[in-house]
């Protein structure tokens, strides 16, 4: 009698275990997906980026410091994206992706900025239509950004909580890192674009 007492006992820890690692295990694949939204969203706009330069080149020639330094801060974006892409979560990928979409979006703002002091290239149907992509694809990134910074802030109190912390510990599930936007209070000021 003793003995069925003890396997029962040991069968629900094993069991009560199980169940912990399989939530971890879920919880750390749901905000792998919620960063892959971002990528995606990042990929478009990264996308988007080198034909509104191209397309304000013709307008704004002697204005080439400041293309080159976008173009240079979204290959930086680029690359940053798909070191965090390869390992969602950690700390050294989301603040180097931190860091460097800070970088493109001054880069940006200090476009747009110059941008409307050419009236030819406000008044052009391609820039308009690419401004109003690029609107809404930072639109979809910052949605996505909320929804994987949710699921790395419900894995790590999943993480946390006991028995689930010792469980997380003898597998090593490490604590995700969350992607906060690094840029100063003026950078995080949409710019005021008018192609009126």
């Amino acid at each position: 009698m003793g003995l069925i007492i003890v396997l029962i006992i040991l069968a629900v820890v094993v069991i009560a275990f199980i169940g912990v690692y399989n939530n971890l295990i879920s919880g750390r694949n749901r905000y792998k997906n919620a960063f892959a939204q971002i990528d995606v969203q990042l990929k478009r706009r990264y996308d988007l980026i080198p034909n509104l330069v191209e397309t304000a080149k013709g307008y704004i020639k002697h204005e080439r410091e400041t293309l080159e330094a976008v173009i240079q801060a979204r290959n930086q974006a680029v690359s940053a994206n798909q070191r965090a892409s390869a390992s969602p979560g950690t700390p050294d990928a989301m603040t180097g992706l931190s860091q460097a979409e800070g970088v493109l979006t001054g880069a940006l703002g200090r476009f747009f900025a110059l941008s409307e002091s050419y009236p030819d290239l406000k008044a052009n149907q391609t820039m308009s239509q690419l401004m109003e992509e690029l609107t809404s694809t930072e639109n979809k990134v910052s949605f996505a950004r909320q929804g994987f910074n949710d699921a790395v802030m419900n894995f790590n109190i999943s993480r946390e909580k006991f028995p689930n912390n010792i469980v997380a510990n003898m597998f090593n599930f490490q604590a995700a890192h969350l992607l906060e936007a690094t840029e100063s209070a003026e950078e995080r000021k949409a710019p005021k674009v008018s192609f009126t």
